[in-house]
C-alpha cells in the first residue's frame, strides 16, 4: 500500500541509487560526462522542454516542462568511472493539488527511454557494482 501512495500520490518524483521501485533507480550509460550531458540537452532541446540552465562543471540542467501538465526537471549527470556515467532525473509536478497521480514518475521513465535510444546503456543501480 505504501508503494502504491508514494508512487501515485505525490507531486514529486526522482532517481536514486537504491531505489524501491526499479524504474528509478540511477540508469548507468557506457559513455563520458561531457557527451551524456549533450545527449540529456538534446532531449529537451524541443517542446515542450525549456531549459533554464547549465552546468556543465556541475553536469545539471535545469529544465522547465510545459506539457500537460507543467513541471521542474533537474538532471543531473555524474561519471563515476571511465566510460561509466550515471545519470539521475528529479521531477516536481507544479500544479494546485498535493499530487500528479504518477505523472513525474512516468515522465521520468519517458525521459530514461530516449536516453536509452542515443546513449548505450548499461543498467540501473550498479554502484556496489563499481566497488568491484
Amino acid at each position: 500500500m505504501k508503494k502504491f501512495v508514494s508512487k501515485y500520490f505525490t507531486s514529486h518524483s526522482e532517481t536514486r541509487e537504491h531505489h524501491e521501485d526499479e524504474a528509478l533507480q540511477t540508469h548507468y550509460f557506457k559513455t563520458t560526462k561531457d557527451k551524456a550531458l549533450q545527449a540529456v540537452k538534446d532531449i529537451f532541446e524541443d517542446e515542450p522542454f525549456t531549459i533554464l540552465s547549465t552546468s556543465e562543471e556541475h553536469g545539471e540542467i535545469s529544465v522547465n516542462y510545459s506539457g500537460k501538465k507543467k513541471a521542474f526537471i533537474v538532471a543531473s549527470v555524474v561519471m563515476v568511472k571511465p566510460f561509466r556515467t550515471a545519470v539521475d532525473f528529479s521531477v516536481t509536478t507544479e500544479s494546485g493539488a498535493p499530487v500528479d497521480f504518477g505523472f513525474s514518475r512516468n515522465l521520468i521513465i519517458q525521459l530514461n527511454e530516449k536516453l536509452k535510444k542515443s546513449l548505450p546503456y548499461i543498467e540501473s543501480s550498479m554502484a556496489n557494482k563499481l566497488n568491484q
